[in-house]
């Protein structure tokens, strides 16, 4: 962290401890920090925290941006968008010049599907969940099952106003390309697969150390 950065701030309950540091360390050290979120709960935890809020149409191009994961296998490929937001958090990490991932041990996997159960969310405009569907399955096998809300009637609403498809696959893929191929399925908007985009993972371990996995060059 340094004077002067923009800072996308992602979403979840890891991140959550995550901003209340950084809001120490800003207040300690006087420094300018602007930060850009991925979800209207992020929103509301920089304003509560008392940090400078902007947006992309302001600060297009972000120093580095911080978000938690689902899972995060050995090549540091990540499962995002259990929280559903997947979008948000996808474009605030691809315009940053460096993505970090906090998490705790229990994404830490070798490969996806070994820690998280719940399938890759992918966000889908409403009026074509049905078709998406059907094309996951055919295409790729496995299971999409449209994600239901807990405490309102019905299917969760992204910040997009989207719904979300969780595709339990039921194999190992080459996880790029059919990042790439769902992507061009007409309907959806965007998946909670983060490939090649982390640079370093920090894991918070059971016995309060941190392991540290780090990109490998190609």
């Amino acid at each position: 962290l340094q004077n002067n950065q923009v800072l996308g701030i992602g979403s979840g309950s890891t991140i959550v401890h995550a901003v209340h540091r950084l809001a120490e360390r800003v207040k300690q050290e006087n420094l300018t920090i602007v930060c850009i979120p991925t979800s209207f709960q992020a929103r509301q935890l920089i304003l509560q925290n008392g940090l400078t809020l902007s947006d992309l149409d302001r600060h297009p191009e972000l120093d580095v941006a911080i978000d938690g994961a689902d899972e995060v296998d050995s090549d540091l490929n990540l499962i995002k968008g259990g929280g559903g937001c997947l979008t948000q958090e996808k474009i605030v990490a691809g315009y940053a010049k460096c993505f970090i991932v906090i998490a705790d041990y229990r994404k830490k996997s070798e490969r996806l599907g070994e820690q998280w159960k719940k399938g890759i969310p992918i966000e889908v405009i409403p009026m074509a969940y049905v078709p998406v569907t059907r094309a996951l399955t055919k295409n790729f096998g496995g299971a999409a099952e449209l994600r239901m809300a807990v405490s309102k009637a019905g299917p969760v609403v992204t910040d997009n106003g989207n719904f979300i498809l969780d595709w339990k696959f039921d194999k190992v893929h080459e996880w790029s390309e059919v990042n790439t191929a769902i992507k061009m399925i007409p309907g959806v908007v965007e998946t909670g697969l983060f490939i090649n985009m982390a640079e370093v993972v920090y894991f918070g371990m059971e016995d309060g150390s941190v392991s540290v996995r780090e990109k490998q060059p190609r």
